[in-house]
């Protein structure tokens, strides 16, 4: 779901805030999209309504980074008996002019798959975001 959809209550807000400048930390040249999806029926048959989703737009096709976009999905559990949100992994997409280049998932191997992967040091720094975000959302706050 659209993280701009997804901000509900200032605690989960902050968070989405603080996704943005992790991964902004890693790629400073991204733009954030908090609306990835259009809000027509087909695509919100698709959209998991329990995930954080945010694009992330570079100014054109980086060779290092083998994509234009990436989308990134935060998959979380709701739980509530206590009323909270688990934090079940990432999914990562690499998206270039022929569609999807890589995709990456924490939900497995954390490994980056696909026809066109980006340089190692890339696939390093997604993995280090994806254990901040770990972080982030283990830490409550």
């Amino acid at each position: 779901m659209n993280a701009s959809e997804q901000a509900k209550g200032l605690e989960l807000t902050a968070k989405i805030a603080t996704v943005v400048n992790l991964f902004k930390q890693q790629f400073p040249d991204a733009r954030a999209d908090l609306k990835p999806w259009r809000n027509d029926p087909d695509t919100l048959n698709l959209v998991d309504p329990h995930s954080i989703d945010i694009g992330f737009h570079f100014p054109g096709w980086s060779p290092k980074i083998q994509s234009r976009s990436i989308l990134v999905q935060i998959r979380l559990h709701d739980d509530p008996e206590i009323e909270t949100r688990n934090l079940i992994g990432l999914d990562m997409v690499g998206i270039n002019h022929q569609g999807t280049a890589w995709q990456m998932s924490t939900i497995g191997q954390w490994q980056l798959t696909g026809q066109s992967l980006p340089v190692a040091a890339v696939g390093e720094k997604l993995k280090q975001f994806c254990e901040q975000v770990f972080e982030l959302f283990r830490s409550g706050s």
